[in-house]
């Protein structure tokens, strides 16, 4: 096995689309998660125009910096797709014809109707020295080059570039350079806590267990902290023991800040499996987030078990009459209250008939704040019957979107620490009760 750490790998991106903001670079991402669970170091990302010389100047620079480069985008069949150009150039070669590929376009093309013109068949065509890596999800083959390093070039669009790297480069990468070993990454989700007190006040020093490769990153977002921690290793469940210490202290000094683990776990799926634990369920009354934590229950498949319905009451009249929040409230303290957030929470549970409601009503912004409520403020409400109704008070940004989340995170962690019988609040907000 080959040096873990020695291993370098770099990412170039090519598309105009992309540094202009048209298309989000998910490839990228997606390929340095991959890459590094493969035991390589993703030393640099490049996200470049279609310009020949460019893409020429880049790919040079990257493989004399690195063992592997990915190169994804450009290889379609229009004007603008310069990269397989730019590879025959950079290697002084020309082009062959690979037949199997030619062939399975003019299939495609026949099956699906559409006429087939020699900008399809220049597809089929790559540079001399490549290794052609076959493409069934799509028309443009990927590409393999052993010039002193390795090169990958492959198609832009995402599910043909997984399709690749998961189907056929992997193990040419393997092959190339050996048993590759493996990185392991385990992920922490904790809510309610600001990333600085959970470095500082819970967790403190933890160098003690960077050790075989061990690693830890603290990746803070609207409402919560990931806890990435890394592992290298011969295998994979060789990397995966060397993390087993560190998280254990983690667990222990932050359990109550933790509602789960795995890089795509939920605080909604949290909060539902806990729901499905004591067989309730759950009603929602938005205003402020507008759908948006009904859609987050939604997201998770079966949430129909405890999710009952909500109620998204953004007008005064929609809380009055459907909610059966006072009107008289309405008029006196307004609808960002607390006495409204009780009110909402209340009648969305007695109204769908579950244990528990929960509402928001705030301020998103960017205008319609006051001295008195400026922009970011919400309300939220949490009601179940004979047991606790209570509403909690939050002050956020003055970005719109990022105050529903926050909102959400807040007010789902609410919930949860409530089902788990932990007393404390999210950043320690106040509970004030009916």
């Amino acid at each position: 096995m080959r040096n873990l750490s020695a291993m370098k790998a770099q990412i170039i991106s090519i598309g105009n689309e992309l540094l202009i903001g048209d298309t989000v670079n998910t490839n990228a991402s997606w390929l340095g998660e991959f890459l590094t669970g493969m035991g390589f170091t993703v030393t640099k990302i490049y996200t470049i125009s279609d310009e020949l010389e460019d893409i020429k100047k880049t790919i040079t620079q990257s493989m004399s910096e690195s063992d592997l480069v990915i190169c994804t985008g450009g290889l379609g069949p229009t004007h603008d797709d310069m990269t397989k150009k730019a590879v025959a150039e950079l290697f002084e070669v020309g082009y062959k014809l690979d037949e199997k590929t030619l062939n399975y376009i003019k299939a495609l093309f026949k099956e699906r109707n559409i006429p087939f013109s020699s900008s399809n068949k220049s597809q089929a065509e790559v540079p001399e020295n490549a290794e052609v890596v076959f493409n069934k999800a799509g028309t443009a083959p990927g590409m393999w080059f052993h010039e002193e390093k390795y090169l990958a070039v492959l198609p832009g669009v995402p599910y043909e570039m997984k399709y690749l790297m998961k189907k056929k480069l992997a193990a040419k990468i393997r092959e190339a350079f050996g048993k590759t070993g493996y990185v392991y990454s385990h992920y922490i989700k904790t809510a309610g806590i600001g990333e600085s007190t959970l470095s500082d006040n819970i967790l403190g020093d933890l160098s003690r267990y960077f050790q075989n490769g061990v690693s830890l990153a603290y990746l803070p977002a609207p409402g919560g902290v990931t806890l990435r921690l890394n592992a290298a290793g011969k295998t994979q469940e060789e990397a995966k023991g060397y993390l087993e210490d560190l998280s254990e202290i983690i667990c222990q000094k932050a359990g109550r800040y933790i509602y789960g683990e795995g890089k795509k776990y939920s605080i909604s799926e949290a909060v539902g499996e806990l729901l499905q634990e004591k067989g309730w369920k759950i009603a929602v009354a938005e205003s402020c987030t507008g759908g948006h934590i009904s859609n987050a229950f939604t997201d998770v498949a079966g949430s129909s078990k405890y999710f009952e319905g909500g109620i998204i009451s953004y007008a005064n009249s929609v809380k009055s009459e459907q909610l059966g929040v006072s009107q008289n409230d309405l008029d006196t303290v307004g609808a960002v209250s607390k006495e409204i957030a009780l009110q909402m929470a209340k009648g969305v549970a007695e109204k769908l008939g579950t244990e528990i409601g929960i509402s928001t009503t705030g301020i998103a912004g960017p205008g319609g704040g006051t001295k008195e409520k400026p922009v970011g403020t919400v309300w939220m409400g949490f009601y179940q019957k004979d047991r606790e109704h209570f509403a909690i008070k939050a002050l956020f940004t003055k970005d719109r979107l990022i105050n529903k989340e926050r909102t959400k995170m807040v007010l789902l962690e609410t919930v949860r620490r409530v089902l788990k019988g932990i007393e404390t609040m999210p950043y320690d907000l106040k509970k004030e009760q009916a």
